[in-house]
């Protein structure tokens, strides 16, 4: 029935409804919010770069540099979390709860204490390294016992190890008295997002998700099984090598920006693979489009739910993504694919 239904409906017009979907969902999030902004308002905004007003401003200087930095994060998380679990073959694999955000966050803290006067583009670097870093740790841990990378064990360390950098970071903070700049990133959120931080941010993760597409066919071989992409002339190591420079990318770019976001990389991809089934060119494109319009949705959300005051989004993210774990759980990882 299931694989019925994904083969009677073509993959363009999935595509095509998910890219509705997400221009709905990303106009609706540029009117609403705690200013009393119109349609006409978002319209002019968007179309008319002469228009200028206090509403105008706000949209375009507020609102739109927010939301393009939801719909890349939201995109960059849910195409890292499908390599990782296409790469894996684990159904719980997730850039949050796989030690690679918590690998930032502790980079993060780590040079604003001892470099305090460091530019934006240092923060990134320093992002890139500690994913790296926490994502080495992570999976170090899981092959030191015979078997392999079992999901439980892969998960286990995960949470290990971030409970780990998440202390230090803290520590650090605590330390050189920079809790609050520190707390202010980690508790994830795009609030004050800048142009000039998406001009690095978007390229980054543009380059990110265009490799991810290239390398979709032999993801989609490699997540059946090693040998099979052996026998059929793969190289592995340097396909591996480059997926994981991809997920690093991916995630030390969109923590930069945004600080902790768990579980979107966890769903996302999930909810894809019950849409489009199991080959990765037709899912990373497509987690990359609900991704987004989820993060908007989210950012939407706690713009607007206790207006004028801001829910953190990690928080909305957080009370989804939770039950959603634990349901993929107690399901062995098949409950959505």
């Amino acid at each position: 029935m299931k694989i019925a239904l994904e083969r009677s409906i073509p993959f363009t017009i999935k595509f095509i409804g998910a890219i509705i979907v997400f221009g709905a969902v990303f106009f609706a999030a540029m009117v609403l919010g705690a200013a009393d902004t119109a349609v006409r308002d978002v319209w002019l905004a968007l179309t008319s770069p002469g228009t200028s007003g206090d509403k105008i401003l706000i949209i375009r200087e507020i609102r739109l540099p927010r939301e393009v930095a939801a719909i890349f994060v939201g995109a960059g998380l849910s195409v890292a979390g499908a390599i990782m679990q296409g790469m894996t073959r684990n159904p719980l694999a997730d850039p949050g709860l796989l030690g690679l955000t918590a690998g930032a966050n502790a980079a993060l803290a780590i040079t604003l204490a001892f470099l305090p006067s460091i530019n934006y583009y240092g923060v990134t670097i320093a992002c890139f390294i500690g994913a790296a870093v926490g994502a080495i740790m992570v999976f170090g841990l899981g092959a030191m016992k015979k078997g392999g990378f079992s999901p439980l064990r892969i998960v286990l360390a995960g949470a290990a190890v971030s409970a780990f950098l998440f202390a230090i970071a803290e520590g650090v903070a605590l330390t050189f008295k920079l809790s609050r700049d520190v707390s202010m990133w980690t508790a994830g959120g795009i609030i004050g997002t800048t142009w000039g931080q998406l001009q690095l941010i978007i390229p980054l993760i543009t380059v990110g998700l265009l490799v991810a597409l290239f390398l979709s066919r032999q993801l989609t071989i490699l997540s059946l099984s090693e040998e099979v992409a052996v026998g059929l002339g793969q190289k592995i190591a340097l396909v591996k090598g480059i997926l994981f420079f991809v997920i690093i990318l991916l995630t030390g770019a969109s923590v930069a920006l945004v600080g902790n976001m768990a579980f979107i990389g966890l769903m996302v991809p999930h909810i894809v693979r019950a849409i489009v089934g199991t080959d990765y060119r037709f899912i990373l494109p497509m987690s990359a489009i609900l991704g987004a319009t989820f993060m908007l949705f989210a950012d939407t959300l706690g713009r607007t739910i206790n207006a004028p005051f801001e829910t953190p989004v990690a928080a909305i993210v957080a009370m989804v993504g939770l039950p959603f774990f634990l349901v993929i759980v107690r399901k062995g990882g098949k409950a959505f694919s």
